[in-house]
């Protein structure tokens, strides 16, 4: 049983593919044949995978782990997340402007004059981009764009990024008029 300090997903089970014990995955790297080149993977259970044999098919890959030989053991598996440490993941193939989402996760939303909107909890992306959700304490989860307009400095060191309120949408623009109001309901008379 293995118990990762800094846990980051990076795949998750699909259903059994063949006979063999194979299975499809969803992979969540840049380049989906690499989860075996991160090292075993492993289940929030503590359960570890090592990966045998790793091939892409349409939008998945096709994956043999060790001591999964059959079927039924394939099936079993369906709908496991895998993760690596943070650790695991190299630090020098990223570009300037390339972060982890992991590494996002925990940093302090402030704007330009020190005021905080929250704690980034998630980094999504629903097809139409990359999207940070906000939260802050008693407040809702807010979801903002993570571009370059939002998000003006992310400062990894300092555990902060400085954010644009009104390019992020969490400010009204005062120059855009009144904000909707719903029409008041009419009485019968």
């Amino acid at each position: 049983m293995t118990k990762l300090d800094n846990p980051v997903l990076m795949a998750t089970i699909g259903g059994a593919q063949g006979l063999r014990g194979e299975v499809r995955a969803k992979s969540y790297s840049a380049d989906p044949t690499a989860l075996g080149d991160y090292g075993h993977l492993h289940s929030m259970d503590g359960r570890s995978f090592e990966v045998l044999e790793i091939r892409e098919m349409k939008n998945v890959v096709v994956i043999r782990f060790r001591g999964i030989n059959d079927r039924n053991a394939a099936e079993a598996l369906n709908g496991l997340e895998l993760y690596i440490d943070r650790d695991n993941l190299p630090d020098d193939e990223l570009d300037e402007d390339e972060f982890f989402y992991a590494d996002l996760e925990g940093l302090e939303a402030l704007d330009d004059q020190g005021v905080s909107y929250g704690t980034v909890t998630g980094v999504f992306d629903f097809g139409a981009g990359d999207l940070l959700e906000l939260k802050g304490p008693g407040k809702r989860p807010v979801l903002i764009p993570f571009s370059e307009a939002s998000v003006l400095e992310i400062d990894l060191e300092a555990g902060k990024i400085t954010i644009d309120p009104r390019a992020a949408g969490l400010i009204d623009d005062p120059d855009d008029g009144p904000s909707f109001t719903p029409d008041k309901p009419k009485k019968n008379k």
